[in-house]
C-alpha cells in the first residue's frame, strides 16, 4: 500500500471545450456536456511558437493587409469565401457522412490554379483515383498522399516527403482531421488532445508555407462539428455543408470568416457528375411546383447579397380520435410555426386544435429567417380553408403575437426577385413601404388583411365559422 501522500493527481481535460479539471466530475461546467472529461497528458504538442514582432502602428507597412483571396473558379464556393481562398489561410469544412463533402474538395483541387495535395486519411489513393474518374476529373493535377500520420503529412506539405512532387502544393485538403494523429503525442486520433494539438500544427505549417490547407470535419448527430470547441478558433474559416440526402440541393454556409462576410449561401446540385453550382436556386426550388393547389405559396427570402424565392407549402388534416394534435416541418423553425399556429387561432380565428398540421419549405432548403412567417401563415390558413393561392402572389413579413405584420431586411432584393419569377401582386409589410414600391406591392398591416390580400378569404371574421 503506497503511503500516506504519496498518490498522484491526474488532472483531467474536456474532450469537448478542453477545459480542464483537478479530478474527473460527470459533467464538464465550461459547455454542459456529460462524461466527456478524460485523463490529460502532460504534453499536448499545442505549444506556440513567439512570432511576434512588437506592437505596431496601423499605418506601418509591418501591418499590411492579409494577401488577396485566389478563387476557386467554383463559383459558389466563392461565394462563401467573399473571393476565394487566402494563402496561409486554414479553413474547417464540416458536414454529415455522405453530404458530398470529399466529392467538394475533390473538384476544389482539380480546379485550382496550381499544385494541390490531397491528404487522404479515411481513403485509400485508389478510391480517391476512382471517385476521380466518375467524375471525370483530371487526376493528373491531383497529388494524393494516403496516410494518418501528421508528421508525413507536414512533411508533404513542406515538400520533403519521399514523393515525386515537383512543386510544393500552394492548397492542401487533409481529410479528414479526426483521423490524422501526431505519432509524438499521446492519446487515440479524434480525441481532443490529438485534434487540437494536429489542428494547431497545421495552422503554424499553413503560416509558414503559405499555403492554403482546408481541414474536413465530421459532425455529431445534432450538426455540430465534432471535437473540441478549440478547433473551430483556431482555424480562420468554419464552414458548414449540409443538405438533405433525399433532395439534390447542398448549401454552404460560413460560420466564421476573418476574411469576409458569414452572410452568403452557396448552392450546390448533386449530380451524377458531382456538384454543379446553382446560379439560379429560385427557378430550381420552383420547377415543380403545381399550381392552384391549396397550402402553396411562394416567399422571397435572403441570405447575405442573395435573394432566394421558396415554396412554402403546407397540409392539414383531422387528427385521428383520442390523439394530441401532430405539428410537423420540413426546412422550417419548428418553433416560429408553433408561434404562427398560435397567432392564426387566436388573431384571425383560424381554428386548428383538432387538426395536424404539417408544413415544409420544399426542395430541401433550410430556411429560418423570421420573414418566412407571413408565408407559413398563409399556407397554413389555404390549406385550412381549402382556398389556393395565385401562383403569381408572394408574401414576406414578420408575424407579431399581436397579429401584427412586421418590417423584415432586404425588401427590395425581395421584391426584385418575385417581379423577376413574373410575380404580380406581393404583399409585404406595410411599414416598410416607401415611394415609388409599384401598383404590384400591396402592404398588410394585420394577418387578417394578409389572408385577404393573398385571396384567402375576403373576410376574415368569417373564419369564426369554419
Amino acid at each position: 500500500m503506497p503511503a500516506m501522500g504519496s498518490r498522484r493527481t491526474e488532472r483531467h481535460r474536456c474532450r469537448e471545450c478542453g477545459a480542464e479539471y483537478p479530478k474527473w466530475a460527470g459533467q464538464c461546467s465550461a459547455c454542459r456536456h456529460w462524461n466527456t472529461l478524460e485523463p490529460a497528458t502532460e504534453s499536448d504538442g499545442t505549444a506556440l511558437r513567439d512570432t511576434a514582432s512588437g506592437p505596431v502602428q496601423l499605418d506601418d507597412p509591418r501591418a499590411a493587409p492579409a494577401a488577396r483571396p485566389q478563387p476557386t473558379s467554383l463559383d459558389e464556393l466563392d461565394r462563401v469565401l467573399d473571393g476565394g481562398l487566402v494563402p496561409g489561410s486554414v479553413t474547417l469544412l464540416g458536414g454529415a457522412p455522405g453530404i458530398g463533402k470529399s466529392t467538394l474538395m475533390l473538384q476544389l483541387l482539380a480546379a485550382w490554379d496550381g499544385p494541390t495535395l490531397y491528404v487522404a486519411a479515411e481513403e485509400s489513393a485508389p478510391q480517391i483515383r476512382d471517385r476521380a474518374q466518375r467524375l471525370d476529373i483530371d487526376r493528373t493535377s491531383i497529388w494524393v498522399h494516403a496516410t494518418t500520420s501528421l508528421t508525413s503529412a507536414i512533411e508533404a506539405i513542406e515538400g520533403r516527403a519521399a514523393g515525386r512532387m515537383t512543386d510544393r502544393p500552394s492548397v492542401v485538403v487533409v481529410d479528414s482531421i479526426q483521423t490524422v494523429a501526431d505519432p509524438h503525442i499521446g492519446g487515440v486520433a479524434g480525441g481532443v488532445t490529438q485534434v487540437r494539438a494536429c489542428a494547431q500544427q497545421l495552422v503554424d505549417v499553413a503560416k509558414a508555407s503559405n499555403v492554403a490547407i482546408v481541414l474536413v470535419g465530421h459532425v455529431t448527430k445534432d450538426g455540430n462539428l465534432a471535437g473540441p470547441n478549440t478547433l473551430e478558433h483556431v482555424v480562420d474559416t468554419v464552414l458548414h455543408f449540409e443538405g438533405d440526402h433525399h433532395h439534390s440541393l447542398r448549401q454552404l454556409r460560413a460560420s466564421k470568416h476573418r476574411f469576409g462576410s458569414t452572410n452568403e449561401l452557396g448552392v450546390f446540385e448533386m449530380t451524377p457528375r458531382g456538384l454543379e453550382p446553382v446560379a439560379d436556386p429560385s427557378a430550381v426550388l420552383l420547377a415543380d411546383r403545381r399550381h392552384g393547389i391549396p397550402g402553396s405559396v411562394i416567399v422571397p427570402t435572403v441570405e447575405g447579397r442573395r435573394a432566394i424565392v421558396v415554396e412554402v407549402q403546407a397540409l392539414t388534416n383531422p387528427t385521428p380520435h383520442g390523439a394530441s394534435a401532430r405539428r410537423s416541418s420540413q426546412g422550417l423553425d419548428g418553433r416560429r410555426i408553433a408561434m404562427v399556429l398560435a397567432v392564426l387561432e387566436r388573431r384571425a380565428r383560424v381554428g386548428l386544435g383538432d387538426l395536424d398540421v404539417y408544413a415544409s419549405a420544399a426542395g430541401g432548403l433550410a430556411i429560418t429567417e423570421p420573414a418566412c412567417d407571413l408565408g407559413i401563415a398563409v399556407a397554413v390558413a389555404s390549406a385550412r380553408l381549402d382556398a389556393p393561392v395565385s401562383s403569381r402572389v408572394a408574401v414576406c413579413g414578420e408575424v407579431g403575437l399581436g397579429g401584427e405584420i412586421r418590417q423584415v431586411g432586404a425588401l427590395e432584393r425581395r421584391i426584385a426577385e418575385a417581379r423577376r419569377l413574373e410575380c404580380t401582386r406581393i404583399i409585404v409589410p406595410s411599414t416598410a413601404l416607401g415611394p415609388g414600391s409599384g401598383d404590384d406591392v400591396v402592404g398588410v398591416e394585420t394577418i387578417g388583411q394578409a389572408l385577404a390580400a393573398a385571396g384567402v378569404t375576403d373576410d376574415v371574421h368569417a373564419l369564426r365559422a369554419v
